[in-house]
């Protein structure tokens, strides 16, 4: 039963309406919520309201870094496919200048070749002329010396013919 005291006495102070104590504490109530509104509103809205700027600061900061580095990297492609451009240009004017360098080798080594050609050839010339200069100061000197044997004796058919056989030996030997 002391439960039940308990109860009843709760209920029998708050069964009672105190029309005072209601008005004092709606009147409180109210000048609580007028300082909360002078004092407490203004600061927590001007700092909701400073956190809401700096929010969308934050959010305007992130869009434009982000269009930013859309933009880096749309300018970083373009001059990544220029440069992939200019080696590309390079490579192909390397091995075209190769290729030029290669061919004036080629015809700078046909025309030494052929020079040489020439040159071997005029030298063989010159050298079958000296040749043949040679044989023929040989055969001069030869028929002279013949000339005088036939001279210094008189000689018959059959010593003629033997001389004649002696120099064309002679001849041969000699070349």
């Amino acid at each position: 039963m002391q439960a039940f005291t308990d109860y009843s006495m709760i209920y029998a102070a708050l069964g009672g309406f105190h029309y005072g104590d209601m008005l004092m504490q709606l009147f409180f109530f109210i000048v609580l919520l007028l300082l909360v509104r002078k004092f407490a509103w203004g600061p927590v809205m001007n700092m909701m309201q400073k956190r809401e700027d700096y929010v969308a600061g934050e959010i305007e900061a992130a869009e434009k870094s982000r269009a930013e580095a859309e933009q880096a990297s749309k300018e970083a492609m373009e001059q990544l496919k220029q440069t992939k451009q200019e080696a590309q240009a390079m490579i192909e004017e390397a091995r075209n200048a190769g290729t030029r360098q290669q061919e004036e080798i080629i015809a700078a080594a046909k025309a030494e070749a052929d020079r040489m050609k020439e040159s071997a050839q005029v030298d063989i010339q010159n050298e079958k002329e000296k040749a043949l200069q040679a044989l023929q100061d040989k055969v001069a000197s030869l028929s002279v010396l013949i000339a005088s044997k036939v001279i210094e004796k008189e000689i018959s058919s059959q010593d003629q013919e033997k001389l004649i056989n002696d120099y064309i030996k002679e001849v041969g030997e000699e070349l």
